[in-house]
């Protein structure tokens, strides 16, 4: 035997991969979850309006803040333990939030889920990266596993709205425990146990110094993309921001650093984390606006809006893969450049929407999620390869971390451009007779103006209508060209940056990173 062909993954290491995707999905549809269900949580627990944006925000903030932590964990104590432990915290959160008694309880339990899911997400791509040394075998792996992520958020709306056609609001975090269930029994058996054979000790200060880092950054983008520049924002922004230089120096002196410094060395990686965020800010920029074109401007309810966006994550979900293949026989720069630009065509046919264009506006997302998904698929597989094997739950950890920033910052960003649109836009065309109260409200967002249209007399109402849904078209046009110009620049550099690199050899097991024994979950 070859020991390319012993470096192969076999059928146990797949129904692993399997399993694995169980977590995945559901941390992905938990970001989603409660869009349907937040009326009826509105009316059972009567939070107030600051109580119900954390309980939407907790989870992501979460999340957000303590995935560099998780993924350093993980090197340290083991992924497989880490996954366990996750998924028990996760299970149990679900179960205390589909039970809460109070909006103090649910934001609690949410904030719970997304502690466990930061978790779940760096340990699950770290066990594929051991588990697969095979380079072509973990590009397709890697391939799925982001289809999954991607398709995971599309569905977690559809599901939540089947849920509560049948059951009661909490029914949408109870789909969590079965999984969770089937992972705690599955994992022991079917996914051997990974970890630094040499970690050295766990810096407790960085962990509040990554937290303090990532969390008012994502917050104040997040906060500006709902709201719109402040000063406040910003200096919230700004202070994450030197707090994350504290942290970086902190890496930069320590031997025992949360974040090794070998990562940022490989050039490959470095590129990768900035390419990913990148693609990132694409992808969550473009769901700004489509979700509320859906429903602002084509008038869909909730639940059709989500229907209708599953056609574009189907069509995701089938490219991660193939894509992953492709990068196998060609040039992965290439590859990942033409992904950008394929996205930069989807904005293109973004500028195109009118005020009824239904299709248009599908094939833009389908194409600009391809395109997306294709490089975040690349780049994943060739960054986590370019990293130590005992540094996987690290290198998976800094890449989510920058996908939650590039998410926040294209939301920030080209939701601040597309509103500055909008208000100009009705600045100058507002309908005339709208009183002032009401037409500031009108300008401020397209949902204040659908509300204010329906309490106007008939034309009066339509006209205010019909001019909001006009203005916000025009600024998802205009930040559309400006997210095509930016995918463009990326696909450059993403030439510039990765000319030449191809996939990484397959790395031989050692004591500590093997194949898995016909011993379930024992490492060779």
């Amino acid at each position: 035997m070859t020991n390319s062909t012993a470096l192969r993954a076999g059928r146990r290491e797949w129904t692993a991969f399997v399993v694995l995707l169980l977590p995945l999905l559901l941390v992905s549809m938990d970001v989603s979850v409660l869009y349907f269900a937040i009326p009826a949580i509105s009316r059972e627990l009567d939070p107030s309006s600051t109580q119900q944006l954390w309980i939407f925000d907790i989870y992501a903030f979460a999340l957000a803040g303590l995935l560099i932590t998780m993924g350093s964990l993980g090197d340290r104590i083991g992924r497989r333990r880490l996954l366990l432990i996750g998924a028990t915290a996760f299970g149990t959160a679900s179960v205390g939030a589909a039970y809460a008694q109070s909006a103090e309880m649910l934001i609690a339990a949410r904030a719970l889920l997304g502690i466990g899911g930061a978790t779940l997400m760096p340990s699950t791509m770290a066990l594929v990266r051991n588990m697969f040394h095979d380079d072509k075998q973990r590009g397709r792996a890697i391939g799925i596993w982001s289809g999954a992520m991607a398709g995971g958020i599309a569905l977690g709306s559809v599901m939540s709205g089947v849920m509560l056609d049948h059951f009661w609001w909490g029914s949408v975090f109870l789909i969590n425990v079965p999984a969770m269930l089937l992972l705690l029994i599955l994992v022991p058996v079917l996914v051997p146990e990974f970890k630094d054979p040499a970690p050295g000790r766990f810096d407790l200060l960085s962990v509040p110094l990554s937290m303090g880092a990532v969390l008012p950054v994502v917050y104040g983008l997040k906060e500006i993309a709902a709201e719109g520049f402040s000063l406040a924002k910003a200096l919230c922004i700004a202070a994450g921001m030197a707090v994350g230089a504290l942290f970086v120096r902190r890496q930069r002196s320590r031997t025992d650093a949360m974040i090794s410094r070998e990562l940022f060395r490989d050039r490959v990686f470095g590129s990768g984390i900035a390419l990913n965020t990148i693609a990132a800010f694409a992808m969550m920029g473009s769901a700004y606006f489509t979700t509320q074109y859906l429903q602002s401007v084509l008038g869909m309810g909730t639940m059709e809006a989500a229907l209708w966006s599953l056609a574009p994550s189907l069509a995701v979900g089938a490219a991660a893969p193939t894509a992953a293949a492709v990068g196998q026989k060609t040039d992965r720069a290439f590859v990942i450049a033409a992904g950008f630009l394929i996205a930069a065509v989807g904005f293109a046919l973004l500028t195109l929407t009118g005020t009824d264009s239904l299709w248009v506006l599908l094939a833009g997302a389908a194409v600009i999620g391809c395109g997306i998904v294709t490089v975040m698929a690349l780049i994943s597989d060739l960054a986590l390869a370019s990293a130590p094997a005992e540094k996987a739950g690290s290198a998976a950890s800094l890449l989510e971390t920058g996908q939650e920033f590039g998410g926040a910052l294209g939301m920030a960003v080209l939701g601040s451009i597309g509103t500055a649109v909008y208000r100009a836009d009705l600045t100058d065309s507002a309908p005339q007779g709208v009183p002032a109260g009401a037409l500031a409200t009108v300008r401020e967002t397209l949902g204040g103006a659908t509300a204010v249209a329906g309490q106007l007399p008939g034309k009066l109402g339509d006209s205010v209508l019909g001019a909001a849904r006009e203005a916000f078209t025009h600024g998802m046009q205009l930040a559309s060209l400006g997210a095509g110009v930016l995918l463009v620049g990326a696909a450059v550099l993403a030439g510039v940056l990765l000319r030449g690199v191809t996939g990484a050899p397959p790395q031989t097991p050692n004591a500590t990173f093997g194949r898995m024994s016909s011993n379930a979950g024992r490492v060779e």
